[in-house]
């Protein structure tokens, strides 16, 4: 099985690496936005996106190339499954593999205990799994599972 784990940079990042001993157990690439933070990454194959700033007047362009990109990584790698911790830089890649009939699973912020991020809104329709890591989501999130925190 061949799992592509997704995030943005940051502590998304960071709650991704969570879930590191997942890549020695499975074949599994990375796709996160290029930092100085986290360039060095080498715990499994990675490929580097462009930051998205939706604050930033010209956001479209890095989201469109993040598109077109992330349907070019998913013909390479062909995962079977999409783990994402958000945020907007990962949802192409989410939205292609689900529209080639892959499992999908989004992981909402650890950060996030009484209202939703706008990706976890966007993919609680179209992730197969969605996890939230405090109950008080389920709130917000009824069909979401709660198995505690990624940390």
């Amino acid at each position: 099985m061949k799992i592509c784990f997704t995030s943005s940079s940051g502590g998304h990042f960071e709650q991704m690496l969570m879930l590191k001993n997942l890549f020695e157990e499975y074949e599994s690439v990375v796709v996160t936005e290029k930092t100085k933070y986290n360039s060095s990454f080498n715990a499994a194959p990675v490929y580097f996106t462009k930051q998205v700033n939706r604050n930033n007047l010209f956001f479209i362009f890095p989201l469109l190339y993040n598109i077109i990109y992330s349907f070019f990584i998913f013909l390479k790698v062909k995962p079977n499954v999409v783990v994402s911790t958000g945020v907007l830089s990962t949802i192409p890649l989410c939205v292609i593999s689900k529209i080639f009939k892959k499992k999908v699973i989004y992981i909402e912020s650890f950060a996030k205990v009484n209202s939703p991020t706008l990706t976890g809104k966007l993919m609680y329709k179209i992730a197969d799994v969605f996890y939230v890591q405090w109950p008080e989501m389920q709130k917000i999130f009824p069909k979401a599972k709660y198995v505690g925190s990624i940390y």
